[in-house]
């Protein structure tokens, strides 16, 4: 759980972001401007700013300077209209994270990218199951860790693929390099090259310093390459050589610098048939799949879930300070009748929630907003919010529905949908 402040002057548009980022288990903190921002910097700590492009008083690229200029500053990420990508850009350039467009590409797309820059609790490899099937895959990950060859990590979301990466790694020679992750989906595409490969002072505007990439970052340890099916065609051809010729050439360079790198590639995606279709090199995937773990959804393990729900209870109360609670018979019944579309993960922050509203107490069915069942206080304050940002979109564009799904940064459908949901005309 984090705590993230959004910066936007939408007050729909910030209650739709708030809303999203709260069922994903964080804590959010709103900002009318960029100055509002700064204030609230100023009294306390956030795990992770995002800011709108254009806004009134401090907009989006002043607020990255100064939040750049600050001690430990947060990491940044720039909202932006899908006609001023070259502005985000810019933005990324001056030391923010990352951007997303507006409207979002989806809310799963957000959740990801904020989970991709967020401090990392270290899991070592610590990966907990009953289940014989995916025993038997642990047993090959130990098997092939000390053998310096490509592994691909295949899986839902969710399902623990960084944590077989991080096992991978740790049972390796190469325990004491660095193990460096990167998240292909998050990489905006203009800047992935120099993200993976580092680049030359003046390769690009910006550029006043030679950087390294990530593949020397990893040198001597294991790069993991999570949704390696994302990469542009164009990047999958210089990673292909650089996994071959084990150099890397930085942008705007033409020195070949040395990488002893163990790459560990994951996907939610069947790379097999990406391949057959031409949407992702054949040659790539021949040399990422050498050794291939899958991992099942958690549906398929039921017997898994109560074993993590206990696991995450225990380690997630120390975590938060307080008693390890009690899963009651209704809570475990819960937790095993649904169908977790987001695996483990999902489990994680069910459980996390959970643990810090009860505090210590028994924790119940209703505590676990898993539907069903009375709504908990919590989604009654979400879903009045949710309908007060459709009512202020229509009125803001006078009606036109449209405008307002563009302004909340939904679909037209997803507007008419949320419309019936909650019978305004």
């Amino acid at each position: 759980m984090a705590h993230i402040l959004v910066v936007d002057d939408e007050a729909g548009f910030r209650a739709l972001l708030r809303d999203i980022l709260e069922e994903a288990g964080h804590a959010v903190t709103e900002a009318r401007d960029g100055a509002e921002a700064l204030a609230f910097l100023e009294r306390g700590a956030f795990d992770l700013v995002l800011t709108d492009r254009q806004m009134p008083k401090v907009d989006g690229i002043e607020l990255v300077r100064r939040i750049r200029a600050r001690t430990s500053p947060p990491p940044v990420v720039v909202l932006t209209a899908h006609g001023s990508i070259p502005e985000a850009v810019d933005a990324v350039r001056l030391g923010a994270a990352d951007y997303i467009t507006k409207p979002l590409p989806s809310p799963g797309a957000l959740v990801d990218l904020v989970a991709s820059l967020l401090p990392r609790e270290e899991e070592g490899d610590d990966f907990v199951t009953q289940d014989p099937v995916t025993n038997e895959l642990l047993a090959l990950v130990d098997r092939v860790a000390a053998r310096d060859i490509a592994v691909l990590v295949t899986g839902e979301s969710g399902t623990g693929k960084e944590l077989i990466a991080r096992r991978l790694h740790a049972h390796s020679p190469r325990a004491n390099g660095r193990f460096v992750a990167v998240n292909a989906a998050a990489l905006p595409e203009t800047l992935a090259e120099s993200e993976l490969f580092g680049a030359e002072k003046g390769a690009f505007t910006g550029a006043d310093q030679a950087r390294a990439g990530r593949f020397e970052e990893a040198n001597g340890g294991t790069l993991f390459l999570d949704e390696v099916g994302e990469l542009p065609v164009s990047l999958q051809a210089k990673l292909l050589r650089v996994l071959e010729e084990r150099v890397v050439r930085r942008l705007g360079g033409s020195r070949e610098i040395p990488v002893d790198v163990r790459l560990v590639a994951a996907t939610n995606r069947d790379l097999s048939l990406e391949s057959e279709s031409g949407r992702f090199r054949q040659d790539l995937f021949f040399r990422l799949a050498v050794v291939v773990v899958n991992l099942s959804p958690l549906r398929e393990r039921p017997e898994d879930i109560p074993l993590l729900a206990r696991h995450f209870a225990t380690r997630l109360a120390a975590r938060h300070r307080v008693p390890v609670p009690e899963l009651t018979g209704d809570a475990v019944a819960a937790l095993a009748a649904h169908q977790w579309p987001g695996n483990v993960r999902e489990l994680r922050n069910v459980l996390e929630r959970a643990v810090v509203v009860r505090g210590g107490e028994p924790i119940r069915a209703a505590d676990l907003a898993l539907g069903g069942g009375l709504p908990s206080s919590a989604s009654l304050d979400r879903a009045h919010r949710e309908r007060e940002a459709l009512l202020a979109a229509l009125r803001r564009t006078g009606g036109r529905r449209e405008e307002a799904a563009s302004l909340l940064g939904i679909s037209v459908r997803t507007l008419y949908y949320r419309l019936k949901q909650w019978g305004i005309g």
